[in-house]
């Protein structure tokens, strides 16, 4: 236990950062599929309101990209193929682990195996500009100014509430594969109508 401590103590301001993001992408996620469905659905793979791929992926995007901050075009590019190549081997690793993946763009224009459209690859060259070039050292700005023992009570608390609801949410789902009639899936019988962790 001692390793996480120091972990949160080093890491405080990133760990919420990643929470930050996650519940701002879960925000978006939620609020898309309002304005397509018509009513609200609990976005991801646990209960709480979380979606971490987006924490991954905005770290991720701010850490490989933000040499690109004077280069928009090439950064929107790189944002936009390097986010649909995570969608795709996500939705990849799900399919090997759970049989299904957790979102559908099968009636989307120019869709490929429903896991991947031009219309979501041309929404993260956009979002990826906007994380790199304003939104990430915005927050992380802001998260800094908290004082240091409340930053890391902040990120022990998150740290784990997460864990806890994504072990519950991962022996449930584990659960539903295992039960009766539930056999390996194709990859379209395997669609869902949630987005991915």
């Amino acid at each position: 236990m001692s390793w996480i401590v120091q972990f949160i103590a080093e890491y405080h301001n990133n760990i919420n950062l990643f929470f930050t993001f996650s519940f701002l992408g879960w925000i978006m996620e939620c609020l898309v599929i309002r304005r397509e469905k018509g009513y609200f659905e609990n976005r991801g793979f646990v209960k709480g309101p979380f979606c971490i791929i987006y924490g991954f992926g905005a770290s991720a995007a701010y850490f490989l990209m933000h040499r690109l901050t004077d280069y928009p075009v090439l950064l929107y590019l790189f944002g936009a193929a390097s986010a649909t190549m995570l969608e795709y081997f996500t939705a990849r690793l799900m399919l090997r682990l759970f049989g299904k993946f957790w979102w559908d763009y099968e009636r989307k224009p120019f869709n490929y195996q429903g896991i991947i459209c031009l219309e979501s690859t041309v929404g993260w060259g956009f979002l990826a500009l906007f994380i790199v070039r304003f939104l990430y050292d915005t927050l992380l700005n802001k998260i800094q100014m908290l004082p240091q023992s409340l930053g890391m009570s902040i990120a022990a608390l998150l740290f784990t509430y997460y864990g806890v609801d994504f072990s519950l949410s991962l022996l449930k789902a584990i659960r539903e594969i295992k039960g009766p009639g539930s056999g390996p899936k194709s990859p379209d019988a395997g669609r869902g109508t949630y987005d991915l962790v």
